[in-house]
């Protein structure tokens, strides 16, 4: 039986090779530089402080905004990935995954706040999001090498790709459980929207967009072994040398390292979140 043949891979190919490269590949050159430029600068300043300050200032952390627990769970964590030497694999993962989040929120949380207040927006975005959720992680690779060819760039891009959209959905969630009596005291005292946004919506919605920051990072940590493939640097590229190898230690040896750095980094997020919700 003969069926019909969508040429969607033809299509495809002759947009991305015939138009979107010869006509915007100088652009996607000059925001390969300054990603470059951005993610080498974190990764430096990582692993120029001292290890031992570093791993101090993460137990600071943790016992500030998650409990003593977490400081003891922060310091043996930090010391495991000295004793094993990860511990500049960890602070270029930190760095990927910093990066990539900063991009997350500045483009989620004010696009989170724009459909929470349009609802026609919020039907656009929405299967966007949807899209973005559901679609393989691995695939998010092949535009990343096409476009920004192999490193910290692709990385970075297909991890801000596939991490972004819980930013987006927790900060319109977050900005439309803001109580209506609330809002309607604020317009009863005359408040304009900016001053609504920023003195009523946000500080109510900030634990909400801190889960959502929180499973944004969860995410893009996810992201580490999958990145190495396209050339990602730290601790994946230790688990992808355990598997090409198939050196069990050597893998769990890098997949630990990539639970310590997650639970460190879920848990001081989740105690932002909760401290700002007290």
């Amino acid at each position: 039986m003969n069926y019909f043949r969508l040429p969607l891979e033809d299509w495809t190919n002759d947009f991305v090779y015939s138009w979107l490269i010869p006509v915007l590949g100088g652009f996607f050159d000059a925001i390969s530089r300054v990603i470059y430029f951005f993610i080498n600068g974190v990764a430096d300043l990582f692993i120029f402080i001292p290890a031992e300050l570093m791993a101090l200032i993460f137990v600071i952390l943790s016992w500030r905004f998650a409990g003593k627990g977490i400081a003891i769970f922060t310091l043996i964590g930090s010391l495991y990935l000295g004793s094993v030497n990860l511990w500049n694999d960890a602070m270029l993962t930190l760095a990927v995954v910093v990066v990539a989040t900063i991009f997350s929120i500045v483009i989620g949380v004010p696009l989170g706040i724009l459909t929470a207040n349009s609802n026609v927006l919020n039907k656009i975005v929405r299967p966007i999001l949807d899209f973005m959720q559901t679609l393989p992680s691995f695939v998010y690779l092949i535009p990343a090498i096409l476009l920004f060819g192999l490193g910290e760039v692709p990385a970075v891009i297909s991890t801000f790709v596939f991490a972004t959209p819980p930013a987006v959905r927790m900060t319109s969630l977050g900005i439309r459980q803001v109580p209506t009596d609330m809002v309607e005291a604020a317009k009863a005292f005359g408040s304009t929207p900016w001053q609504m946004l920023t003195k009523v919506q946000l500080p109510v919605a900030v634990p909400t967009i801190m889960a959502g920051i929180n499973q944004t990072i969860m995410l893009a940590l996810s992201m580490a072994v999958i990145a190495s493939m396209i050339g990602a640097p730290g601790l994946g590229s230790t688990v992808l040398a355990g598997i090409s190898s198939v050196n069990v230690g050597l893998g769990l040896v890098g997949g630990l390292g990539i639970v310590v750095l997650a639970i460190i980094l879920d848990r001081i997020t989740q105690g932002l979140g909760t401290m700002n919700k007290a």
